[in-house]
């Protein structure tokens, strides 16, 4: 008698799975699936291509911003753009995603990210501080296979979130402050916006600075040159509304050591400053002068003498007033020691 029950396809797909003539197609285990993510408390007003960044280990940012332009990234069943920011239950739907075996991981093995970690000034559960080393950028791209932020997650692979709270140019050194919550995060930026936060840089520059000359308030405009590169302008017309706050450290035979107080932040903002007064930063490549930079080579200066000295802020958890110092490097301490208090 002819068995008219009907077949179970879950049944069927599991013998299919058994049978050894079928081990060939075994790999298909590994497809990718699609994943559902509940957004918690700490993502929550996060954008979703820097949630996606952080959450998806090894895709490259093109690729995510391709997902979110497919509408391959939903939320809520929605599509969405980039900048939307994220609410708490939010429930975001990611398409199947095959990442090539060959996407750049970065190595703790590698001599810059370990050395990060004897960088560390500071760390508790809601934040790090770092003494950011000259010459790496905080983040990747333009070229660069990592930087600071992609090292620390290497680093701290256990972490849930790690999110620059705000920036340093490649060039500068010194203090960086990295949130590991959401809501420190947010906290962070509000003080930020507040200008509850003070941040003091050390530069060493050509010349004598005058004791006198205390701010400068030259507004400041993004421009581009002919050969492509970009670069800020004084315009006090068209320009950003800029302050920074100086006083003199030291001054040596010919060069300042001063300390700078940006009330505004805008882009390269202390090193146009300095400039425009007449006081061009050691070895600023963009901004600086030739023959002052040749003299701080010859006597092993081959960085930009920029440094985040100390940054103050209210720590998001205890409400205390906290503040970090962030020692000098091998360079910027020996070209010191190498320059000549000016006697009067």
């Amino acid at each position: 008698m002819k068995d008219n029950k009907p077949k179970n396809p879950l049944h069927d797909k599991r013998k299919a799975a058994t049978n050894p003539s079928e081990n060939a197609a075994e790999p298909n285990a590994d497809r990718p699936k699609v994943r559902f993510i509940t957004v918690d408390e700490d993502s929550a007003g996060q954008r979703i291509d820097n949630f996606l960044l952080r959450t998806l280990k090894g895709v490259p940012k093109s690729m995510i911003y391709r997902l979110l332009r497919k509408g391959e990234v939903r939320v809520n069943k929605k599509r969405t753009k980039p900048e939307y920011k994220l609410q708490t239950d939010d429930v975001i739907r990611v398409a199947p995603i095959r990442v090539s075996e060959k996407t750049d991981v970065v190595s703790t093995k590698l001599d810059k990210v370990s050395r990060l970690e004897q960088s560390i000034l500071f760390e508790d559960d809601c934040l790090i501080v770092i003494n950011k080393p000259s010459g790496m950028a905080v983040h990747g791209g333009s070229g660069l296979s990592f930087g600071l932020i992609e090292a620390l997650r290497a680093l701290r692979p256990q972490a849930k979130m790690l999110e620059l709270v705000h920036r340093l140019d490649r060039d500068t050194s010194g203090c960086l402050v990295v949130a590991k919550k959401r809501s420190a995060l947010r906290h962070l930026h509000e003080q930020l916006r507040s200008k509850k936060v003070q941040k003091f840089y050390h530069a060493l520059v050509k010349g004598h600075w005058p004791t006198k000359l205390t701010k400068v308030t030259e507004g400041l405009r993004k421009n581009e040159l002919k050969s492509g590169e970009r670069v800020v302008i004084v315009d006090n017309i068209q320009g950003k509304e800029s302050e920074t706050r100086y006083r003199v450290i030291k001054h040596f035979e010919g060069a300042s050591l001063v300390r700078a107080f940006p009330v505004t932040g805008r882009t390269h903002q202390i090193r146009v400053h300095c400039q425009c007064s007449g006081f061009p930063i050691a070895c600023d490549a963009k901004y600086g002068a030739e023959d002052f930079t040749a003299t701080m080579n010859k006597q092993g200066l081959k960085r930009l003498f920029l440094h985040a000295h100390s940054i103050e802020f209210e720590h998001p958890r205890s409400a205390e007033r906290v503040r970090f110092e962030a020692p000098y490097d091998a360079q910027l301490t020996a070209i010191l020691k190498k320059q000549t208090i000016k006697t009067y």
